[in-house]
Formats: C-alpha cells, structure tokens, sequence
C-alpha cells in the first residue's frame, strides 16, 4: 500500500496534513519528537515514528524504519526559526538549532526517504518560505532563517538531479498561523493546507 510520510508532525502545518491525509482515507507515517506529538498523530489515525531531525543517527534511522515502503508523498516539514537580525551575530546555539533542523535534517532525511518516492514515482516536498529569497530581500529580520531556507532550497534543486523518478520540490507554504508564524499570520493552518 503506498503511504504519505510528513516529517515533523508533531504540530502547526505538518499535524495538518497528517488530519487532512487521514481524513482523506490515506495511510499517513509522521515523524514526532516526543510522547506528547505522538500522541497528537495516532489520535488523528497516523503511524508515529520518534524522530530527532537536528540529529543524524535519528534521521538515518528513517531508512530501516520505512524499510519496504512506497511513497506517493513525502513532507519535510520540520523548521524551527531565530528572528535576530544581521545587528546581532547569532550565538553557535542558535546556528546550530536552525542549520540542524532546516538544512541538515534534510539532506540527511534526502537519501533515506527519496528512493521511496522515487519507487512510487512520487513528490517529496519540503516547506521553504519566501524568506529565502536572495532577490527580493526587504530586511535583515530573521537572517538565520532565511540563511537556511535559502540553503534548504539549493540541497533540494541539487539533490534532484540524483532522484529522477521522484520529484522534489521546495514550498512556500504562506504566513501561517502556527508557533513559528504567530497568531497574526495571514492564513490559517487549514487555508495553508
């Protein structure tokens, strides 16, 4: 049976697609940090899988985790965000959270995961922002962020080229209001969905 991974799911835009997959009848893996996000997940029908994305040996895990698997979808939806801007250097505390999970869990989770979409001939799409672009920037607000939305969508672009039957594809999924996006975002999670 093919299936629908969202990695980190444990809230805001991925908890979404998890309850609008099941909803839809799809068989849904999601991938959450702790009890609590797990539990959120198996209440809307999903499979839970603990998965650290800041940290490799986690991510590597997907590959036995998801052994046999055939994707028709697959989400990196994980982010995490620092809003200081280029007036303030950021500490190596906040590098690392953004870069881990942004960039790193990405091109980690690429090799685990892209031969499963591929064998579908299936999207794995991964939540960018318009943040990342290197043409249009208004400010420095949030330079780290969009550092690593800018990174995540060149692994993406690079890692395509090594994934032919699958299609990866970076997304902005809008001002949302999640965590990150704040209660003032544009769209409501359900509209971003």
């Amino acid at each position: 049976m093919k299936s629908t991974l969202v990695i980190g799911a444990s809230r805001g835009i991925g908890l979404e697609l998890v309850r609008q997959y099941t909803e839809a009848g799809r068989r849904v893996i999601a991938t959450v940090r702790d009890a609590a996000g797990r539990e959120r997940v198996q209440s809307l029908g999903a499979e839970a899988l603990t998965v650290d994305v800041a940290n490799p040996a986690s991510v590597s895990a997907l590959a036995w985790q998801l052994d046999g698997e055939k994707l028709e979808a697959a989400w990196y939806v994980a982010g995490v965000i620092r809003r200081p801007n280029a007036l303030t250097p950021p500490t190596q505390q906040d590098f690392d959270a953004v870069m881990h999970t942004n960039v790193l869990g990405a091109m980690q989770a690429i090799p685990q995961v892209a031969p499963l979409v591929a064998d579908a001939q299936g999207v794995f799409a991964f939540l960018s922002s318009s943040m990342s672009q290197i043409g249009s920037v208004p400010g420095s607000d949030s330079w780290l962020y969009r550092t690593s939305k800018a990174a995540l969508n060149m692994a993406v672009a690079a890692a395509q080229h090594d994934y032919p039957g699958a299609t990866l594809v970076t997304i902005d999924p809008g001002w949302v209001q999640t965590d990150m996006g704040g209660g003032g975002a544009a769209l409501t999670v359900q509209d971003s969905v």
